[in-house]
């Protein structure tokens, strides 16, 4: 036994190292580390790897559960390895620690995906067609566990690497944890692919089955998007902005010696001698709290703007020590008789709350952080010059089923999103390149175009169809100015919103949730009748031997 153990013990160590590279790969499919490009067929064939390491030879619950781990560990530390930077560069911690942190944190996300492998390997599916169904929607489950427990970081997930790919057009439909279950999906049909496959008619005529949906996805978004939006009487004119990139180092952002007047003088600057309809400033482009600024400060902002034909939305930390603080976005437009306001719903663990018994470990960062407090899911758009302008700050457009939430009532949801960002705890790494492809996805998934102001970059506008229009040089002070086309305007169509907001406003993820279940129990239900099967055969059989 011992021997026996031994030998499979030291068989594990090739596949180990296989799935290894294969989840660095499937890191590197988000967004190449040399220019920031996502690879969609790579997402695949890094999944089909896995898959293919998983159903060779004899995979038990162990094999499984550790090759799920060792994959998905290595793919997360390749893909947000640049948290270094904001806990050792900017934080301070030493480099062992932060290591640890970054492994850990890797290491416990990845626990949901050894749980998905190890019960597929439990499950024992035979059926081609089974298995690879049972695959993608086990993987499909741990990727929205990942999105959704201990308030979730679903940064990563392998569906963003498919807003340039042929499989885009399904994020209308599906979002991106659809496209998340459709890639393992093809990935474990491939691995399982035979010789014999391409003499079967009916492999053809499944692929040509595959072809023609995705033919028809394409033309049905087409109408919808190009043909449906495009009469002028339907819209207001395009949107022209500015969107504002100051640029604040992040290691002086928050001193009051350096950072904080630069950014006060060059954003005052900025924001008084703007000359487009609509300007933008990002996430905490003002690093202050009103009651903390120069008296004037924030009410000439609000006076430049009060009236005249044009808008300013504006990064700022509101609050008091006794009501608490919030990571917010005010607005200020002619007719306002209160500026607008919007409160950062999903805050940040570590740097907007601190998780319950960390408390010490944030302690050894140097790092302004706090226990925001959160804003409402679906606060009201910023309406101005015919469009409705939603917010969302830093990484909440990373969670579509809480930007969905405002497309309950068509007549009032977003025409167009805009982003404000820091980014500058990351240094000028791929982090950019990631938080950028996020936001297409969004884009896609609701045909609504997303403007992203940041500090460092990426500030850039993304049309309705996930493509970057405009952007400005990452890691330069500059404004960015273009126009944006909001889309949407007219409720009373059907058209105006896409087929995954108006399930998933209603809904969220949980459609998607149960289908993937369904798939689980059923599998489960028929390997339990196998199991019973194969017990009242060696029965029998059993009874008759001497």
């Amino acid at each position: 036994m011992g021997l026996a153990y031994r030998t499979q013990g030291s068989g594990l160590a090739l596949p180990v190292l296989i799935a290894v590279l294969a989840g660095l790969a499937q890191a590197a499919s988000l967004a190449l580390p040399w220019n920031g490009q996502p690879q969609w067929w790579l997402q695949i064939a890094s999944l089909a790897v896995l898959g293919w390491q998983v159903r060779a030879g004899v995979s038990t619950v162990r094999r499984g559960a550790l090759l799920g781990f060792a994959f998905a560990t290595a793919w997360l530390c390749g893909t947000f390895w640049w948290l270094y930077i904001s806990m050792h560069t900017y934080g301070g911690l030493a480099v062992p620690l932060t290591v640890a942190a970054i492994l850990g944190l890797a290491a416990f996300l990845a626990s949901y995906y050894a749980l998905a492998l190890g019960v597929f390997c439990r499950l024992a599916v035979v059926h081609r067609a089974g298995a690879a169904l049972l695959f993608a929607a086990l993987w499909t489950l741990a990727e929205m566990a990942r999105g959704w427990l201990w308030t979730g970081f679903p940064w990563g997930a392998g569906g963003y690497a498919h807003v340039d790919g042929p499989l885009a057009v399904l994020a209308r439909y599906v979002g991106v944890y659809g496209l998340c279950f459709v890639t393992a999906l093809i990935a474990m049909l491939l691995v399982q692919a035979r010789a014999s496959d391409l003499r079967s008619l009916r492999a053809w005529a499944l692929v040509a089955g595959g072809l023609a949906l995705l033919g028809l996805a394409t033309v049905d978004r087409h109408c919808a998007v190009e043909l449906c939006h495009t009469p002028a009487a339907r819209a207001p004119a395009p949107l022209q902005l500015a969107l504002l990139q100051g640029n604040i180092p992040q290691d002086e952002k928050f001193q009051p010696g350096s950072g904080v007047p630069m950014a006060l003088q060059w954003y005052r600057e900025q924001l008084e001698g703007a000359t487009a309809p609509l300007v933008v400033a990002p996430e905490t482009a003002i690093p202050l709290l009103p009651q903390q600024l120069m008296p004037g400060y924030l009410e000439g902002i609000a006076q430049r703007y009060a009236s005249g034909s044009q808008a300013v939305l504006l990064g700022i930390p509101l609050g008091d020590e006794r009501e608490g603080y919030t990571n917010s976005v005010l607005g200020a437009r002619a007719g306002l008789a209160v500026p607008y306001r919007y409160d950062k719903h999903h805050l940040v663990p570590f740097g907007e709350f601190i998780p319950p018994f960390f408390k010490w470990f944030t302690q050894m960062m140097n790092i302004p952080l706090g226990d925001f407090n959160r804003g409402d899911v679906g606060q009201a758009p910023f309406a101005f010059a015919g469009q409705r302008i939603a917010p969302n700050i830093c990484y909440e457009d990373l969670f579509g089923e809480e930007l969905g939430a405002r497309f309950a009532d068509p007549a009032g949801a977003p025409t167009v999103f805009v982003n404000f960002s820091n980014i500058g705890w990351f240094g000028n790494t791929v982090a950019i390149d990631q938080h950028l492809h996020i936001s297409r996805m969004r884009a896609l998934e609701f045909e609504r175009p997303m403007v992203r102001a940041t500090n460092t970059g990426a500030t850039a506008i993304i049309d309705h169809r996930g493509v970057v229009t405009h952007q400005l040089e990452r890691h330069t002070r500059g404004v960015l100015l273009g126009a944006v086309h909001g889309r949407g305007m007219d409720a009373q169509q059907g058209w105006a919103i896409t087929p995954y907001a108006f399930w998933v406003s209603r809904w969220g993820l949980v459609p998607l949730a149960l289908l993937a279940a369904a798939i689980v129990l059923v599998a489960a239900l028929g390997a339990g009748r196998r199991g019973r099967a194969v017990r009242s055969k060696n029965g029998v059989f059993g009874s008759s031997g001497p």
